[in-house]
């Protein structure tokens, strides 16, 4: 597993794409955990489907319960999760006016994408940069921080590689990059 993170619209995607097809794998999924509102929504969602066109991908529309995800078909698998900061935030507000435990949901989520990874030869982890900013926020906001930070953590000592996409520039943080 690789963890790719950075600031939005850093070119994670991108570079996860071509990480993904680097590895020229037969089989091509795409767990999108994005759950659409809006117009800006459906843009974005239209913008990563034409990024993706033609590349082979499998696109599987994932916003929650990852562990019950089964990836079909024969050969060698290529996945890539975008992204977990969706996912944690569908998780976190599914039911509305109850907080769920930080640390107890990170674990879940961890959970689900280890399974998702142990079922992928090589798994390409989407996250965004969240609360650097410094900006103060909401408790339900801090709380959403929190969970991302200790997911996150969690994720990056469990990857091989950890991958920063400044300015669409990938700065390895952790591992090497084919090794």
């Amino acid at each position: 597993m690789i963890l790719i993170t950075g600031g939005s619209g850093s070119g994670k995607s991108e570079y996860g794409e071509y990480r993904v097809m680097e590895e020229q794998m037969p089989l091509r999924f795409y767990v999108a955990c994005m759950e659409v509102y809006g117009e800006e929504g459906r843009r974005k969602v239209e913008r990563h489907r034409a990024l993706r066109a033609g590349k082979g991908f499998v696109t599987l529309e994932r916003p929650r319960g990852l562990s019950g995800l089964s990836l079909k078909g024969e050969g060698k698998k290529a996945v890539i999760l975008e992204c977990v900061s969706n996912l944690a935030a569908n998780a976190m507000f599914e039911k509305e006016g109850i907080q769920p435990d930080t640390e107890e949901l990170a674990e879940g989520l961890f959970d689900d994408i280890l399974y998702l990874d142990s079922q992928a030869d090589f798994l390409a982890v989407i996250t965004n940069e969240v609360g650097a900013d410094g900006e103060d926020y909401t408790p339900e906001t801090m709380e959403y921080i929190r969970l991302m930070g200790r997911l996150s953590c969690l994720l990056a000592e469990r990857a091989s590689e950890v991958v920063e996409v400044v300015y669409g520039i990938p700065v390895v943080l952790k591992g090497e990059k084919g090794k």
